[in-house]
């Protein structure tokens, strides 16, 4: 009987790593959907707006609801909602869960669904706030120096986009739901039926001879229909998961309480970041028109390797982080800090040399992508965009890193220190911001090849904000892992493996800068692009093989279930 028991022990704990390894990937898939549609919409944007006036205000449009939807949504719900309800399927309490999920979402309903009416009749205020250097644009319009009026086309802009927001921080329970089901795919990759109705939009637009503004509106009415259509999608496989969710508004239900205690530092949390977003929309609405747009270009390639590496990790190891630490035992600790570290490895894997290869071959990605259409985004919008990718790389590890650690702290029911790191995190990235972003939009970048003399026009101010973030984000992994590492005293940071890791991308960045270089601005993007990826994923591996590193292919085979990343 014992031995069976031993047996059972065993092979429920080998299950268990296989479903987290599954889980990893399934997110990292469905992750990796939702961002090659979100690449095929900015191609399309780049392609009708190009860097300019109309893209600046699709930008601040996108970000300003998107403030709601940060506080209230994935990472918030992560810190609270998921493991209450995990914990309450583990403990076979199914109705409880329901009961508890009902409430959670009536609750998140009335919040959203109040905030977005406000955002719709307070639109010109909040885009006054968030976005105040388009103030200047109407007497510049009057003054002839211009030709848009960002403030009031924004403004139009925000009101038809807002109501959206509520609806993906629906979408956000849903996430959260299917997660702690271990339904990972359905919930990450519901954010591709979004950005192939924006999508779909544009071509509506162009196809019925739409340009600019009215296109710009067209746009934003299918972002609209795109959020409704990203929270149906997951709404049956949620219902068929819990049997049904009695919705409630209430704060009766067991835990829920619990989780507004810890939504609440949660929500401060994220909101000290989002603040630290809206403060870089501000500023970088004072600089040259497109600094907005260009920012917001480089943060989509920017974020996917953290989403990939960073979230989707984090995401699938927080429901058994979470049974770890309300497990009894001395061991549960130890337990914690073994898979933290091991999440870390996963995350550094793939995160250094993607970063590597941004602040290297950062034009020549950018170009692949956003002149992947002909259109208004020409070589000079490729160098600014891939400058401004290459000062958010410097920071990639440490916000990768983060997310994992985050994670571990939420698993630990602790939010408050995330949420002070995070205040530190967005002062000293202020304080960095500030001088970088005058100085550098005062100096223009003259004779970069493939110019084709536009490096007059090409001005840096956007690139002061992404070094600043980069400096923000290594402050808040270096608090972070120290004060884990107080919290748990079997966790350390994988240190040997992030100095290998980061050889081996050096390597591989060599490479594909040999090959890019002397056919850059001569070939078509793409193909630039492809010879400089093949030459730097060869390299790469040769040195992580050299070095005693898992291939990334050894990573990919782990997570389909044989063994531990490192």
């Amino acid at each position: 009987m014992a031995g069976r028991r031993a047996e059972a022990d065993r092979t429920g704990a080998d299950g268990g790593a296989g479903r987290r390894r599954g889980g990893a990937l399934a997110v990292g898939a469905g992750i990796l959907a939702s961002r090659l549609a979100g690449f095929a919409r900015a191609a399309v944007t780049s392609a009708a707006f190009g860097v300019g006036p109309h893209a600046d205000v699709l930008q601040t449009a996108l970000r300003a609801p998107n403030l709601l939807q940060n506080l209230l949504g994935e990472q918030a719900l992560s810190a609270s909602f998921i493991p209450i309800y995990s914990r309450l399927l583990a403990a076979g309490r199914h109705e409880a869960a329901r009961r508890f999920a009902g409430a959670v979402f009536g609750l998140l309903l009335a919040v959203a669904g109040g905030a977005a009416l406000v955002g719709v009749l307070a639109a010109r205020p909040l885009v006054a706030l968030f976005a105040a250097g388009y103030l200047r644009d109407a007497a510049a319009v009057a003054a002839g120096t211009l030709a848009v009026d960002r403030f009031e086309l924004a403004v139009t802009a925000v009101r038809w986009i807002f109501p959206m927001t509520g609806l993906l921080v629906l979408s956000a329970w849903a996430l959260g739901v299917l997660n702690s089901h271990g339904r990972f795919f359905l919930a990450y990759v519901a954010p591709v039926v979004w950005n192939a109705a924006i999508i779909a939009a544009f071509a509506w637009g162009l196809l019925s001879g739409r340009r600019d503004e009215r296109l710009l509106v067209a746009v934003c009415i299918g972002a609209l229909v795109g959020g409704l259509l990203q929270f149906l999608v997951q709404l049956p496989t949620v219902l068929r998961e819990t049997r049904g969710v009695p919705v409630r508004f209430s704060l009766r239900p067991e835990g829920v309480r619990e989780a507004l205690a810890a939504f609440g530092p949660a929500v401060a949390g994220r909101g000290v970041v989002q603040f630290s977003s809206y403060l870089d929309q501000l500023l970088a609405s004072l600089l040259a028109v497109g600094a907005v747009s260009a920012l917001g270009y480089a943060q989509l390639l920017y974020l996917l390797p953290v989403a990939l590496f960073g979230q989707s990790v984090a995401a699938a190891a927080l429901p058994e982080l979470a049974r770890s630490a309300a497990a009894a035992g001395s061991g549960a600790e130890s337990e914690i800090a073994r898979r933290t570290r091991r999440a870390l490895g996963q995350a550094g894997l793939l995160n250094f040399p993607t970063a590597v290869a941004y602040l290297v071959l950062g034009p020549v990605i950018v170009s692949a992508l956003y002149r992947l259409l002909p259109g208004r985004f020409g070589e000079a919008d490729s160098w600014l965009v891939g400058l401004v990718l290459g000062g958010y790389a410097l920071g990639l590890p440490a916000s990768t890193g983060s997310r994992v650690l985050q994670s571990s702290f939420f698993a630990l029911s602790d939010t408050r220190t995330p949420a002070r790191i995070a205040a530190l995190r967005v002062a000293v990235g202020t304080g960095v911001a500030l001088p970088a972003m005058f100085l550098l939009d005062r100096r223009l970048l003259v004779e970069l090849p493939g110019l084709g003399g536009l490096g007059g026009d090409l001005r840096l101010g956007s690139l002061g904000l992404a070094l600043a973030a980069s400096v923000g984000a290594w402050v808040e992994w270096g608090l972070l892992s120290r004060a884990l590492a107080r919290r748990l005293a079997h966790f350390r940071v994988p240190a040997r493996e992030r100095l290998r890791l980061v050889a081996a991308s050096s390597a591989g960045a060599a490479a594909g800068l040999a090959v890019a270089a002397p056919v850059f601005a001569r070939w078509p993007p793409w193909l630039t692009a492809l010879a400089a990826g093949a030459a730097f994923l060869a390299a790469f591996t040769a040195a992580s093989l050299a070095l005693g590193l898992p291939s990334w292919l050894a990573m990919v085979r782990r997570g389909r279930g044989g063994g531990e990343a490192t």
